[in-house]
C-alpha cells in the first residue's frame, strides 16, 4: 500500500510521511538481511582496500609483488577499487564539466576542443607527467602512485562519458524543457528530475564502455615505469607485467581467469542491477516489451525495509519540489515591441561576448602551440619533428587499414545478430565479456608466433591495436539494426530487393549513424593502442613496428620527457585533422541523409 496522499486545490502536492503507516512496514524480512550481507561485505572489502592503499612505499619492496595465486583475490580487490574509484571521479567529472559545456556558450567553445584533444592524448602521456606530481605530493606513502594509476585509468574513461553527457544535455525534449521552466525548479532540481534521468541510459551504456576499455591500460598504471621511477602496484596489471616478464603462461592464463571472474561478479552485482532500474528513464512513446532483468534489483525490490526508506527519501525529496514549486511566481507579461527589442540587445551582445571570448581563446590556444613548438625546436631540433611526424603517417595507415577490415567483418555480423532479437538476446552478454577482455595479455601469444615464423613485426604487430577496440563498431551496428524500422524491412520485403540491393538502398543507409559513432570510438581507441603494441615484449624477446606509439612508449621508458612531449602533440595533431576532416563530416552526412525521423 502506498502512503496516503495530501491534495491542495486538485493538484498531489505532498505525501504523509511513510514511516507513519505502522511497525509492520519497519520489520525487516530475509531479503533485508540478504542486502545486509552483500552491503557489508562489500564496505568491508573497501575498507580493506583503502587501509592498504595508504600504506608506507617502503613496504612495496618489503613485500613485492610475486606470482604467488594466493595473492590473486588481494590483487583482484586492489585492481577492481582503482578502477571503480576512477569511475566515480569520472561520473563527478562529466557531471560538472559537461553540463557547464551545455550550459555556457562560452564554456563549450573550450570545454568540447579541449575533450577533443584530451581524449586524443595517450594514457601514458598522462602517466609520464602525473606520477612525479603525486608521488611529491605523498612522499612515502602508495597514495601517491595510487593516485597516479587512478588518474590514469580516469584519462581512459572521462571522456567518453562526458560526451555522451553533454550530447544528451542538448538534445532533452522542448516539451520537458517547458514543463520544468513552468514549475519554476531550481537548477539543482532541475539537475536532479530532468536531465540526469534523461541521460541515464546513455551515460551507464557509455559507463559500462568506458570501464571495459580502461581493462587494456590495466598493465601500463599498475606497472609504472617512468625513467628512473619504477613502481609496481599490488594489482592484476603487475601480475601480468611480472608473468610476461618471467615468460610464464600458466600465471598470465591465471590472470586472466580471475579477470573473468571479476568483470562477471562487477556485471552482476553492479552494471546489471543500474540498466535495470534505469529502464524506466527510457524516453519512449510506447513500452518496451522486453525490459532488462536483474537478480539483485529483484532482490533489493523485495526488501521490506529498504523499499520503507526508499519511500521517505522519496517524500522528503517530494517535500522539497513542492516547496520550489511554491515559491514559483509568474514572470510579468511584457509587451511585444518590449520583448524584441530586449531579445534583440541581447542576441547583439551575446554575438559581441562570443567574438570576444573566441578571440581570447584563439589567443591563449596560439600561445601554447608556439610554446610547445619553442621547447621542441630548442630541445630537439626541426629533423626530429619530422620524423615523428613521419611515424605519424605510418601508424595513420595502420588505423586506416585495421579500421576497414575491422568494418568488413562486424558490420555484416552486428546487422545479421540486430536484426534477429534472440541472437541479440544470446550475443550481447559474450559481446560484453569481450570488449572487457585486455588485448595486451595476449601479446606474449603474437611474439612468440611472430619470432617462431619469423613475421615481419611492422605487419603482424598492427592487429593488435584493434583488438580491443573493434568491438565499438559490433555494438553501435547491432544497436542500428535492433533499431532499424520494421515497416522499412517490410516494405523492402514486398519490393523483392536483391541482396546487393537490400545492403546499399536498405540497411547500410539504416545503420550508417549507429556505424560512424563506432568507428570513430574504434579509431581513438586504435590510436591510444598503438602505444602498447606496437611495443611487444615476451620475457627478453621484444619486437618493434615503426610508428609514433612505439616512439612515445620507447621515449616514456627512457624518461626522454621533450620527445614525449613531441609524440604526445603530434598525435593529437593527428587525431584531432583525422577527426574534423573524416568523421564529422560523416556525422554531418548521417543527420542530413540518413536519419529515421
Amino acid at each position: 500500500m502506498s502512503a496516503p496522499v495530501r491534495f491542495d486545490r486538485g493538484l498531489k502536492i505532498e505525501r504523509s510521511p511513510p514511516l507513519a503507516m505502522g511497525p509492520r512496514g519497519l520489520i525487516p524480512n530475509i531479503y533485508d538481511a540478504a542486502v545486509f550481507i552483500l552491503l557489508a561485505g562489500a564496505l568491508v572489502a573497501v575498507g580493506h582496500g583503502a587501509r592498504e592503499m595508504g600504506a608506507p612505499l617502503a613496504s612495496l619492496d618489503i613485500a613485492p609483488v610475486t606470482l604467488d595465486p594466493g595473492n590473486l583475490p588481494e590483487y583482484a580487490l586492489r585492481t577492481t577499487l582503482r578502477m571503480f574509484a576512477a569511475i566515480l571521479a569520472s561520473l563527478l567529472f562529466t557531471f560538472v564539466v559537461a553540463t557547464l559545456a551545455a550550459k555556457s556558450r562560452k564554456a563549450e567553445l573550450v570545454i568540447i576542443p579541449a575533450l577533443d584533444i584530451l581524449q586524443s592524448v595517450p594514457v601514458l602521456g598522462f602517466l609520464t607527467f602525473t606520477v612525479v606530481f603525486f608521488m611529491g605530493l605523498f612522499p612515502g606513502s602508495q597514495l601517491g602512485a595510487e593516485c597516479a594509476a587512478i588518474f590514469a585509468v580516469f584519462t581512459a574513461q572521462a571522456w567518453n562519458m562526458a560526451f555522451s553527457f553533454y550530447q544528451s544535455l542538448r538534445t532533452i525534449p522542448h516539451d520537458l524543457d517547458e514543463v520544468s521552466r513552468h514549475f519554476g525548479l531550481s537548477a539543482w532540481l532541475r539537475f536532479l528530475r530532468l536531465e540526469v534521468p534523461f541521460a541515464a541510459p546513455g551515460l551507464i551504456w557509455n559507463t559500462m564502455m568506458s570501464m571495459s576499455g580502461a581493462w587494456f591500460f590495466v598493465v601500463a598504471s599498475e606497472a609504472i615505469v617512468v625513467g628512473d621511477t619504477t613502481v609496481k602496484l599490488p594489482g592484476i596489471g603487475s601480475w601480468i607485467a611480472l608473468a610476461i616478464e618471467q615468460q610464464d603462461i600458466k600465471a598470465v592464463a591465471l590472470a586472466v581467469a580471475t579477470m573473468g571472474v571479476v568483470i562477471l561478479a562487477y556485471d552482476q552485482l553492479v552494471f546489471r542491477p543500474i540498466v535495470a532500474w534505469a529502464d524506466k528513464f527510457r524516453f519512449e512513446q510506447t513500452a518496451a516489451q522486453q525490459r532488462p532483468q536483474s537478480w539483485l534489483y529483484d532482490l533489493i525490490r523485495r526488501a521490506r525495509l529498504i523499499n520503507r526508506a526508499s519511500d521517505y527519501v522519496s517524500w522528503a525529496t517530494g517535500r522539497m519540489t513542492y516547496r520550489s514549486v511554491i515559491r514559483w511566481r509568474p514572470v510579468v507579461t511584457r509587451s511585444l515591441s518590449t520583448q524584441l527589442r530586449s531579445l534583440f540587445e541581447r542576441l547583439k551582445l551575446g554575438k559581441a561576448g562570443d567574438a570576444v571570448w573566441l578571440a581570447i581563446v584563439l589567443a591563449g590556444t596560439g600561445y601554447a602551440l608556439w610554446s610547445v613548438a619553442a621547447y621542441v625546436h630548442e630541445t630537439l631540433g626541426t629533423r626530429e619533428v619530422l620524423n615523428a611526424v613521419g611515424f605519424g603517417f605510418l601508424t595513420l595507415v595502420r588505423v586506416v587499414i585495421l579500421i576497414a577490415i575491422a568494418s568488413a567483418i562486424w558490420v555484416p555480423i552486428g546487422v545479421w545478430i540486430g536484426l534477429r532479437p534472440w541472437a541479440a538476446e544470446r550475443a550481447q552478454p559474450i559481446a560484453q565479456l569481450l570488449a572487457a577482455f585486455p588485448a595486451n595479455v595476449l601479446f606474449p601469444i603474437a611474439v612468440v608466433g611472430i619470432v617462431t615464423f619469423g613475421l615481419n613485426p611492422n605487419i603482424w604487430l598492427s592487429p593488435l591495436m584493434v583488438l580491443g577496440t573493434q568491438w565499438h563498431i559490433l555494438f553501435n551496428v547491432v544497436a542500428g539494426a535492433s533499431a532499424f524500422p520494421t515497416d522499412l524491412r517490410e516494405a523492402s520485403t514486398i519490393y523483392r530487393l536483391r541482396t546487393w540491393q537490400w545492403w546499399r538502398d536498405v540497411i547500410l543507409p539504416g545503420i550508417f549513424p549507429y556505424y560512424v559513432t563506432g568507428a570513430l570510438t574504434a579509431s581513438g581507441g586504435s590510436w591510444n593502442a598503438s602505444i602498447v603494441a606496437e611495443v611487444a615484449a615476451w620475457g627478453d624477446t621484444k619486437l618493434e613496428a615503426a610508428g609514433l606509439g612505439a616512439y612515445i612508449a620507447k621515449a616514456t621508458e627512457a624518461g626522454d620527457f621533450p620527445r614525449v612531449v613531441l609524440g604526445i602533440a603530434v598525435m593529437s595533431g593527428f587525431v584531432v585533422t583525422f577527426n574534423r576532416l573524416v568523421w564529422r563530416p560523416l556525422f554531418r552526412l548521417a543527420e542530413r541523409r540518413f536519419r529515421l525521423d
